[in-house]
């Protein structure tokens, strides 16, 4: 065994490993055997019933060839990244190639605002296991001296009700199928986006999107984890004739297709020109709105052509608090932003001298629970939402929950979490735009419902709505639910500082928490405040760490009752993207996460 350790800190009896590698008996083997299900040519897992050669009108092809026997979740290495700086132009996102297609569409004349719709619709080809074409989305943009909001998430069907969905066999909102499909936002989001802001016209902007689809690329690594992940789940749980259409899109040859293989989608690219050609009104208003509520109507759902018709975003204006000189901004409710702002104010009632210590690190948890609990409390539809969002942000509010803060950790009110499934990026360009944009299908792949043919994938956030009358989030016709997926953004003296984000469900506002934290409090760079260990508060009194998170900052929190584990790797713990602008100079400097597939593409 080759074990690596850092020196002795104040406490500590033994030098702590700081990682280890274990050689054992037969990992070669083990190894090869789990490649083989990678491999084209080589074993392959057992097919489902609903998975087989696409069905006719797909249009859906998975080309592979022989690969190489390597792993490419494999890292017995330390790496580093850099920040990266640029002066006209920056997109920074989770997916190489969604960055390279905003960062395309600048270097061909648009701005900040093309190059974040150019970015999103690529995610939804390049990173399906995340969002879709049938996403919901939320954006943050500054121009001309102001912040813009956009809320391009979807209200429950007209038709639905909590007995219509108990008459179904429910006793709860189900988390797959038709039942929890509101309507999707992303692609109002586009085009709302660039009529008002863009410069290039949007069949233009959304070009490299539908090319990839057309022509196929290679999965990315954490990619391929997530797909492979889904593939298995979904295999055991999808037996219904519904999910068909999922397989037929999405694993085609009875299985997810491998690292580094490419993957393409030519239904895809139909559904994508018809949406940039129309300025989405075919996918509300037209042929692909008939094809999705006919989809949705045939296996019993409610969401009707007349729900998508009648869809709307909304422009709104984004909510901040100040902390330490800063201003830090987030989208009202139905988003869950509020609780990251709330975590602040009461985390800056307090000095943090010292980032690596166990009671900076024991606030922080006590801060962020406290304002969770409250968030679950009162966020819903803005427009039932009976909390002051003012209230709710005041110093006077913040100082009666720190006061609840001691050397012990809290157990509060215990509430289900929600989980993720969502893609975040950030741009820039040199004449001062910045958009912080996040779109999300939620849980992965959303629904499990993809509209034969389209390769639009549906998400399923009406999973949050209760069954329960007296619930904040009680589901009602046309109500929007309590949103996870949360853009950030900072400024400071009335400038743009730059977009920010971390995807990752209910890890959003933990996050966006601790980012701040590290770039304000403990003066790190873009790239070092996206790397730094995180933790995430999950229920009552458990915390969870990440694997590298020191030890001995482990044991104290223990001792302050906090009922800690460690994680077994870093996929719950958010996946972020940072851009910022130095005020002086004007130069953009940006991070992406170590923990995703992405990268920071810049000129």
């Amino acid at each position: 065994m080759l074990q690596w350790t850092r020196p002795r800190q104040k406490g500590e009896n033994e030098p702590v490993p700081m990682f280890r590698i274990e050689k054992k008996k037969g990992k070669q083997e083990a190894r090869k055997a789990r490649m083989a299900d990678w491999k084209p040519g080589g074993g392959q897992p057992a097919r489902h019933p609903l998975a087989g050669k696409a069905s006719a009108g797909t249009d859906i092809s998975i080309r592979g060839g022989k690969m190489m026997d390597l792993d490419y979740l494999y890292h017995p290495y330390v790496s580093t990244r850099n920040t990266v700086f640029a002066k006209k132009g920056m997109v920074a996102t989770s997916q190489p190639l969604a960055a390279q297609a905003g960062l395309e569409v600048l270097q061909k004349g648009g701005n900040a605002i093309d190059a974040a719709i150019a970015a999103a619709a690529a995610l939804t080809v390049v990173e399906p296991a995340s969002n879709g074409i049938g996403s919901d989305a939320f954006a943050i943009v500054w121009t001309g001296g102001k912040l813009h909001g956009l809320n391009a998430s979807g209200p429950a069907p007209q038709s639905i009700s909590i007995e219509a969905v108990k008459k179904q066999g429910y006793e709860k909102m189900p988390a797959y199928g038709v039942v929890p499909i509101t309507v999707p936002g992303a692609p109002a989001a586009w085009a709302a986006l660039s009529e008002k802001f863009g410069r290039l016209p949007l069949a233009d902007v959304v070009q490299p999107a539908i090319r990839y689809a057309e022509e196929g690329y290679p999965l990315s690594p954490v990619l391929g984890k997530y797909w492979e992940r889904a593939f298995r789940q979904f295999q055991t749980i999808f037996k219904e004739e519904m999910f068909r259409p999922w397989f037929d899109t999405f694993a085609p040859d009875g299985r997810a297709p491998a690292i580094g293989e490419v993957w393409k989608s030519p239904g895809h690219a139909a559904a994508l020109k018809e949406i940039a050609e129309t300025k989405a009104e075919s996918f509300y208003r037209g042929p692909l709105a008939e094809k999705i509520s006919a989809c949705i109507r045939k296996w019993g759902g409610f969401l009707s052509r007349e729900d998508l018709e009648a869809y709307h975003p909304e422009w709104v204006e984004p909510i901040s608090a100040s902390y330490r000189g800063y201003e830090v901004w987030e989208m009202p409710p139905n988003g869950q932003g509020l609780v990251a702002l709330m975590a602040l104010n009461i985390a800056q009632g307090f000095e943090f001298r010292e980032k690596e210590c166990v009671d900076t690190y024991h606030k922080q948890i006590e801060a962020m629970k406290l304002a969770f609990t409250d968030g679950k409390a009162f966020i819903t539809d803005a427009g039932e939402m009976k909390a002051d969002i003012a209230h709710l942000l005041s110093e006077g509010y913040a100082a009666n929950r720190r006061r609840l803060i001691g050397d012990l950790a809290l157990d509060p009110e215990p509430y289900e979490l929600p989980k993720s499934g969502t893609v975040y990026l950030a741009a820039a360009d040199g004449e001062g735009n910045m958009v912080s944009y996040i779109q999300s299908n939620y849980m992965g792949f959303g629904s499990g419902i993809v509209v034969p043919g389209t390769g639009i994938a549906l998400q399923n956030r009406g999973h949050d709505f209760s069954l329960d009358e007296t619930h904040v989030n009680a589901l009602k016709p046309g109500k929007k639910t309590y949103h996870t997926i949360i853009p950030g953004f900072l400024t400071k003296d009335g400038e743009a500082v730059g977009p920010f984000g971390v995807m990752g469900g209910y890890m959003q506002p933990q996050g966006h928490f601790q980012v701040i934290m590290n770039t304000i409090d403990f003066h790190l760079h873009p790239q070092q405040a996206l790397d730094a260990p995180r933790w995430q508060w999950t229920e009552g009194k458990k915390v969870l760490v990440e694997p590298h998170f020191p030890n001995h900052l482990v044991q104290g929190l223990i001792r302050k009752g906090h009922d800690v584990q460690v994680a077994a790797d870093t996929g719950g713990f958010g996946r972020g993207q940072i851009i910022w602008r130095n005020l002086d100079t004007g130069v953009l400097m940006g991070g992406t996460e170590s923990r995703a597939d992405g990268m920071v593409a810049a000129w």
